[in-house]
C-alpha cells in the first residue's frame, strides 16, 4: 500500500507539472468511454475481467486546453493570429468504484471533481480594439464535482471460464449532481475607460453540470488476436431526454436563450500489446471518437449547444502489478468537426454555422488498485 501511494503521488504529481493539451471540444463534458477502469485506461484483457469478486479503486486525472476554433471542419486560424480565441483550461479527477459480483456482473460509480478556467475578450471587454484597445482578457471558474454515472453490466460469456475473447453490455444512470448554474464576475469598460463588474452565469462549456437526469448504453469487449497481443473496444451513449435546463443565456433568440441538455457519445477501438509480459508492461494503441450531437435521440433538441466531434489516434503505455495498474495515454486529434446547431439549421439562407474550439492533445493518467484474492 505505501508503494502503490508513492507512485500514486509521483504519477499525479507529473500531471499537474505537465502543460499539454487534450482534443475535446468545449462543449463535450469530460467523461470516461466506459464506466469500467481497465478499459479506458487500456489495461490487459486478463485484468480486465475479473474471475473473483472484487472491489477496485481507480483515479483517472486529465487535462486539456482548448483554444483552436473551428466552423465545421475549417480551422479559423485568423483567432489564434488575433489574440481573439477563447481559451478553456479544464482539468478533471475522476474517482471510480467497481464492485465485480459473483460470475459475470459488475457495478460502478465514477465522482467527477472538475476545475474549470475559461478566458476570452469577446465576453468581457470584447474583441475589437475600439472598445477593447488593450485587448484586455479576463477569465471566469468554476470549481466542484461533476454529473456522476451509475452502471451496471454484465459480460456475455461466463469469465470465470477462460476464453480468448468477450464483451460486457451495460445500462446506466447519469444524476445532476454537477451545478448547471454556476455564476462568476465578467467585467465591462465604462465609456470613461473604468472597469465595471457584474455577476452572471459562466459559458456552457465551463458549467459542471448539464442539469439533466440522462441514462446510458454502454459496451467493452476484447478479442486476442495473437501471442501478446489482444483488440479491445469500448464505447457508451448517454442519452439526456430534458430539452433544456434552468441556465437562462439571456438574448432574443427563444431557441438559445437557456441552455441545452445535450446526447453524448463516445467510443476507442484498438490493440494492446504486452512488451514484457513477466513485467506487465503494454503498449496500446487505438482510435477515438468522441462527441456531441445536433438533435438528441429522445426529446427535444432546444437551447444553446455547440455541437461536434473528435477524431483521434491514442497511443498509451501501461504498467501492472498484482494489485496495481497505471496508464498513460496520449491522444492525438487528427480530425475535428463543430457541426450545425439546432438554430444554425433554423437559418433560411443556411449561412449560419457556430464556431467551438478544440485543442490538440489530451494527457490521460489513470491508476486501478484492485481489493480482494
Amino acid at each position: 500500500m505505501k508503494k502503490f501511494l508513492l507512485l500514486s503521488f509521483i504519477a499525479f504529481f507529473c500531471m499537474w507539472s505537465l502543460q499539454v493539451f487534450s482534443q475535446g471540444c468545449v462543449a463535450i463534458k469530460n467523461m470516461p468511454c466506459t464506466a469500467l477502469p481497465g478499459f479506458e485506461n487500456g489495461a490487459t484483457s486478463d485484468s480486465a475481467v475479473s474471475n473473483s469478486p472484487q472491489w477496485e479503486i481507480s483515479f483517472n486525472s486529465r487535462y486539456f486546453r482548448s483554444y483552436k476554433h473551428f466552423v465545421g471542419s475549417k480551422e479559423q486560424k485568423h483567432r489564434v493570429e488575433q489574440g481573439t480565441e477563447v481559451i478553456n483550461k479544464v482539468y478533471s479527477f475522476d474517482i471510480g468504484i467497481v464492485h465485480n459480483f459473483k460470475k459475470r456482473y459488475f457495478a460502478s460509480l465514477i465522482l467527477p471533481v472538475i476545475f474549470n478556467y475559461r478566458s476570452s475578450l469577446y465576453e468581457h471587454y470584447g474583441n475589437s480594439t475600439t472598445a477593447n484597445p488593450e485587448q484586455k482578457r479576463c477569465a471566469t471558474q468554476s470549481n466542484g464535482i461533476g454529473d456522476i454515472r451509475l452502471t451496471v453490466s454484465s459480460w456475455i460469456l461466463d469469465p470465470q471460464k477462460k476464453r480468448k475473447g468477450n464483451v460486457a453490455l451495460g445500462l446506466g444512470i447519469k444524476l445532476p449532481t454537477g451545478n448547471a448554474e454556476v455564476l462568476d464576475d465578467f467585467h465591462r469598460r465604462k465609456s470613461n475607460g473604468d472597469d465595471s463588474v457584474f455577476r452572471k452565469a459562466v459559458d456552457q462549456s465551463i458549467q459542471l453540470g448539464d442539469g439533466g437526469f440522462g441514462f446510458s448504453i454502454e459496451a467493452q469487449g476484447y478479442q486476442r488476436l495473437f501471442k501478446n497481443a489482444s483488440l479491445f473496444y469500448s464505447g457508451f451513449y448517454l442519452f439526456n431526454p430534458r430539452n433544456t435546463n434552468n441556465n437562462l443565456r439571456g438574448g432574443n433568440n427563444p431557441v438559445t436563450r437557456y441552455n441545452s441538455v445535450p446526447d453524448q457519445f463516445a467510443v476507442r477501438v484498438g490493440m494492446i500489446y504486452n512488451l514484457l509480459k513477466k513485467k506487465n508492461l503494454s503498449a496500446t494503441l487505438c482510435g477515438r471518437a468522441e462527441g456531441l450531437p445536433a438533435h438528441d435521440a429522445i426529446g427535444k433538441s432546444d437551447g444553446f449547444r455547440r455541437p461536434g466531434y473528435i477524431i483521434s489516434v491514442e497511443p498509451g503505455i501501461g504498467y501492472r502489478t498484482k494489485r496495481v495498474a497505471y496508464q498513460l495515454n496520449l491522444p492525438v486529434a487528427v480530425y475535428r468537426n463543430r457541426t450545425k446547431s439546432v438554430d444554425d439549421l433554423s437559418d433560411p439562407t443556411g449561412q449560419k454555422h457556430g464556431d467551438a474550439a478544440f485543442a490538440d492533445y489530451l494527457l490521460n493518467v489513470g491508476i486501478t488498485y484492485s481489493f480482494g484474492k
